[in-house]
């Protein structure tokens, strides 16, 4: 286990969730899906190039395509049909819930703490992927992609969080497996930790000292009340 974190859990009066890759182990999902896409365009595509995607909203994306693949990519026409492609996915339940989301909801609500999602994901594809799961009722609103000026790793979404809670950035904690998500927690002045799924802590991210978890039902484990 990756404890103890370097704050307590009378510190958190609110928790902030990214929910692609880390409520929901959809980031496969998508790598697949966009793969599907630019084979039916008959374009190229490289697996790092979704890497590189991780984290960041539709309107940023375009920009690190056309970065590794050329100005002329037809970003356009990939994200149509990879929107097609996953609204599929997502009507077929093909997305699940990540280890230990439902565990950690559970300690939060025998703690009563108040929870937001905080998505680069646009907010009419994010509803339906949380109602799917059963996890729509259960949080205490959301900010999406589409809802902030500058998308993560700016801290717009994180502040614009933490209002919806009512709380203070600083303490909120933020539950990121992306770098770019972390960059933006940070930004914030919130409490953040990582719990990785695609993408390993980048060289920042290691050196501003983010703590790291193995997975949530770590995150359940810190935050319950009765732990020893």
């Amino acid at each position: 286990m990756s404890l103890p974190l370097p704050f307590l859990p009378p510190d958190i009066q609110g928790v902030i969730f990214d929910m692609d890759g880390l409520l929901l182990d959809s980031e496969r999902v998508a790598l697949a899906t966009v793969a599907e896409a630019a084979a039916q365009l008959g374009v190229p595509w490289r697996y790092d190039v979704g890497l590189a995607l991780v984290g960041l909203n539709s309107r940023d994306g375009p920009a690190v395509i056309r970065q590794h693949l050329g100005e002329d990519y037809p970003t356009t026409e990939l994200y149509e049909t990879f929107g097609r492609l996953y609204e599929v996915a997502i009507v077929e339940g093909r997305i699940p819930l990540k280890a230990g989301v439902i565990e950690l909801f559970e300690v939060l609500d025998a703690l009563g703490t108040p929870r937001v999602v905080a998505t680069s994901t646009r907010r009419s594809r994010a509803e339906p992927k949380l109602a799917a799961v059963g996890l729509l009722t259960r949080l205490h609103g959301m900010v999406c992609g589409d809802e902030v000026s500058l998308g993560k790793p700016a801290p717009d979404i994180f502040l614009a969080a933490a209002g919806r809670l009512g709380v203070p950035a600083a303490n909120c904690l933020v539950l990121e497996d992306s770098n770019a998500g972390v960059r933006g927690a940070l930004a914030a002045g919130a409490r953040v930790v990582m719990v990785p799924d695609l993408l390993e802590p980048a060289a920042d991210v290691r050196a501003a000292g983010v703590p790291r978890l193995a997975s949530l039902h770590e995150a359940a484990s810190f935050l319950r009340p009765d732990r020893s």
